[in-house]
């Protein structure tokens, strides 16, 4: 099993560090790999969008000729992962603040997403969510943070954190608003190896 991190800019190394535990914890055979265009695309599985800043990494995908092949694999139902900018990008709509930057959305997933909804970067914070299949709370880190305001159709909500919603899949897409790298707890990556390990490429 081969497991990419789009490398343009952002929370890379960490998404990395984090799917090796996870290989390991879970005792499956598997590499993660930077992916910086479409050669590295084209060899993985499974695909995490990681934090940082939505409008640089929107452009940058849209730039190296990325931003189709995502679509692409999405729709081939390839499972990826979206966190925070990642989160923001996997959306349908965007509220104001994303519109005014000119972010480009990859539409994929049935949600509207707002920018910063939880503060700026002074007003990080961790805490512990319910997380829908999880048997405990699990520990979440929340910097510059986007919440999902709304979700229809194929749409799930997986946690909340103060009536926002922060954790969501819609079939082979899973989307956090927060950083699941920068914890020791793989669950979250977990969820993405299996939904790899169940779908026949």
């Amino acid at each position: 099993m081969k497991v990419g991190v789009i490398a343009l800019q952002g929370a890379v190394s960490e998404h990395i560090e984090a799917v090796k535990r996870a290989f390991l914890e879970m005792d499956v055979k598997g590499e993660a790999i930077q992916v910086k265009g479409k050669r590295e695309l084209k060899e993985v599985q499974g695909l995490i969008i990681p934090g940082g800043e939505s409008t640089t990494i929107s452009r940058l995908i849209e730039k190296s000729g990325l931003s189709q092949m995502i679509k692409d694999k999405a729709f081939a139902k390839m499972p990826i992962m979206g966190t925070c900018a990642g989160c923001i990008l996997l959306a349908k709509e965007g509220d104001l603040e994303v519109n005014k930057t000119d972010t480009n959305l990859l539409g994929l997933m049935d949600m509207k997403v707002a920018r910063n909804a939880f503060g700026r970067q002074r007003e990080s914070f961790e805490t512990k969510l319910e997380i829908k299949g999880f048997d405990s709370p699990y520990k979440a880190v929340f910097i510059r943070a986007p919440a999902i305001e709304k979700i229809w159709s194929e749409c799930e909500t997986l946690a909340t954190f103060e009536d926002k919603i922060v954790l969501a899949r819609q079939d082979n897409l899973i989307a956090a608003a927060f950083h699941p790298e920068l914890t020791n707890d793989t669950r979250v990556h977990k969820l993405l190896l299996n939904m790899i390990m169940n779908v026949d490429f």
